[in-house]
């Protein structure tokens, strides 16, 4: 209701406002009138009736139909009862009403409520009791009906067109979030499941192939296990779950949650948490890590998206880069942000590799590198040419984290 609210005040405000007008109007010329004492009684009424319900009109949960309804018929009472009180020579002259513009904030009202049609239906009403009841159909008599209905229908198709917007903006931002829900579990899945389905299936063939053991309980004897189980078989099994699980991951979110790296500190939510430290566990025989002598803090969440992504990026190095790569990593510990760079001296990749692997259903790059980064209002930048390995630079800036 962000976009009504404030309508819904404005038009509260008018009425009391417009309550103010007509006493005013009144007091100036109820000496005229054949009947004034009928007046000011019917101004009472008015004027407890507008108190009593200026905060219904303020909220559209209490201006109910009901309350709109008794407010209609306050207007057109006021109308009618200003031809029977006011002199004749007033009424053909052009006089007022005694609720004058006090009415319009009831077509207002059921403009607000239900849109152009009801606000055109109680100008109508209005219109009529006008033309029956004070002065017939003269000249202002219609003119001031017409910019009754004209206002009242413009207001509520504006409404209309603001609810719409507002379900449509709604919709969009429930989207978004799916989309961002999806792209999280997606990078989870694939620093998890996926990489161990992947193990599988290579491990698998490569037993089903030519392992042999000594028949001993748990060994494995011309590539079967100790139950008989098939690793080929096993293998072939975990690689279709692989892909049917790509293909999920591309079409819905899906509720798995990855396990930590074995090793790794877990970080801690409540405060902040040393980048250095969460890095630690990938460096290796063939990984080197370079990182400032003191520690680099972060909030716990945003070190361990970070610290994910580099693991990510590692991963790779080991899967694409060949056995004999190396790799290094190079923390840099900025004022505004901490820039990690991982770089390798693999073959590399050609331009378009990853545009390729993105629409096969392989997020590594995408979900849990780059996308992780992004979530963190960082920027994740590849560089990498045949022959000349890659380069992976992932910069998290300290307010966005």
């Amino acid at each position: 209701m962000s976009v009504e609210l404030p309508l819904w005040k404005a038009i509260s405000y008018f009425r009391v406002l417009a309550l103010c007008y007509a006493l005013l109007r009144y007091f100036n010329s109820y000496l005229h009138f054949l009947h004034p004492v009928a007046g000011w009684i019917y101004f009472g009424a008015l004027i407890l009736w507008t108190l009593a319900s200026t905060r219904a009109f303020s909220n559209p949960q209490r201006c109910t139909w009901y309350v709109l309804g008794f407010d209609l018929a306050l207007a057109v009472t006021g109308i009618v009862l200003s031809g029977l009180t006011d002199a004749p020579a007033r009424i053909s002259h052009g006089a007022p009403t005694l609720p004058t513009i006090w009415a319009a904030g009831t077509v207002l009202g059921f403009a607000a409520k239900g849109g152009w049609r009801p606000a055109a239906a109680s100008g109508a009403v209005i219109g009529v009791a006008n033309i029956l009841g004070h002065g017939g159909p003269t000249g202002d008599n219609v003119h001031n009906i017409v910019l009754l209905l004209v206002a009242g229908c413009a207001i509520g198709y504006v409404i209309e067109l603001a609810r719409a917007s507002e379900a449509t903006l709604t919709r969009a931002l429930q989207v978004e979030a799916a989309t961002r829900e999806r792209e999280r579990l997606s990078r989870d899945i694939h620093d998890g499941v996926l990489q161990v389905l992947a193990l599988v299936q290579r491990r698998g063939a490569e037993l089903g192939g030519g392992a042999k053991g000594s028949g001993a309980t748990g060994s494995s004897v011309n590539g079967c296990g100790a139950d008989g189980t098939d690793f080929a078989e096993l293998g072939r099994l975990a690689g279709e779950q692989e892909r049917a699980l790509r293909a999920l991951m591309t079409g819905g979110p899906l509720p798995t949650q990855r396990l930590p790296e074995a090793g790794a500190e877990a970080p801690d939510p409540a405060g902040p948490s040393d980048l250095t430290a969460l890095l630690r566990p990938y460096a290796g025989e063939r990984i080197t890590l370079s990182a400032p002598g003191t520690p680099v803090l972060l909030p716990g969440p945003a070190a361990g998206e970070l610290a994910a992504a580099v693991g990510a990026a590692v991963d790779n190095v080991r899967r694409h880069a060949g056995e004999g790569a190396r790799a290094w990593i190079l923390v840099e510990d900025e004022p505004e942000a901490v820039t990690v760079s991982i770089r390798d001296d693999g073959p590399g990749f050609a331009p378009g590799r990853l545009g390729e692997a993105e629409r096969a259903g392989r997020l590594g790059v995408s979900q849990s590198i780059r996308g992780r980064v992004v979530d963190l209002g960082g920027t994740a930048e590849l560089y990498s040419a045949p022959g000349e390995g890659v380069e992976v630079e992932l910069r998290v800036p300290r307010k966005a984290s």
